[in-house]
């Protein structure tokens, strides 16, 4: 089966449509699919429940379908960044529901793992456990958390072989490769394509069978935050 695709917009073809769960990869602006993300704005998809460590900044990553409108729902750890967001939310235009941030990870481990739900101590007694099940475990209370599965996992990897294994580089490595396995698709974007045996199998960190769709990308690669040493005064 064919998994290179040549540009964003090819590869999520007939993927796309309103009120889809999408999980987006990355940890701030570090390992964000942003083409994808792009390639969701100029498709004109709505709805959207977005599942994702944060929602970008203003003018960048998946801030930018913020200000086209077209998520409903975030599914966060950390939103701190994003004024777009924050006036969204406290205005009622959009839909938030926060995690704590390893619950967030666990969640999504799970839900490509196939287990439906899990036990944590994270949250016990507080805002995040409302509603939800709590059980006592060898004297400690637990709260029960659902994994969560996603119609598109778009992700972030550095490099994939034709088959769609896939190696991530330092700190983008963080959402991508769990997400990967979390989507009922997966769609992912890579700063380069080699041939089929040209990966080491221990160098892989997900493997091609979760992987449906592959395509090179460029990168803007821009910093968050950036912040320099103060001199020193003589």
């Amino acid at each position: 089966m064919r998994k290179v695709y040549p540009d964003a917009k090819a590869a999520l073809d007939g993927l796309v449509f309103d009120g889809m769960t999408v999980m987006s990869g990355g940890f701030g602006l570090c390992g964000i699919p942003e083409n994808l993300i792009l390639g969701l704005r100029e498709s004109g998809v709505k709805g959207l429940t977005v599942i994702s460590n944060n929602a970008g900044v203003d003018d960048f990553g998946l801030g930018l379908l913020l200000w086209t409108k077209q998520i409903k729902k975030m599914v966060s750890s950390y939103v701190g960044e994003n004024k777009e967001f924050e006036r969204q939310y406290l205005s009622g235009e959009l839909e938030l529901e926060f995690n704590p941030q390893g619950t967030l990870a666990e969640r999504i481990r799970a839900g490509g793992a196939g287990i439906p739900a899990f036990f944590t101590a994270t949250g016990v007694g507080t805002l995040v456990a409302e509603g939800k099940e709590v059980r006592e475990f060898n004297g400690r209370k637990y709260v029960m958390e659902t994994g969560l599965v996603a119609d598109l996992a778009i992700v972030k990897a550095w490099k994939a072989d034709e088959a769609g294994n896939l190696v991530f580089r330092k700190t983008a490595r963080n959402f991508n490769p769990m997400m990967a396995t979390a989507g009922k698709t997966t769609v992912v974007e890579v700063e380069e394509i080699v041939p089929v045996g040209s990966l080491e199998p221990d160098q892989i960190h997900t493997p091609g069978i979760y992987v449906d769709r592959i395509v090179k990308s460029t990168f803007e690669k821009r910093i968050e935050q950036r912040t320099v040493r103060k001199r020193e005064t003589a």
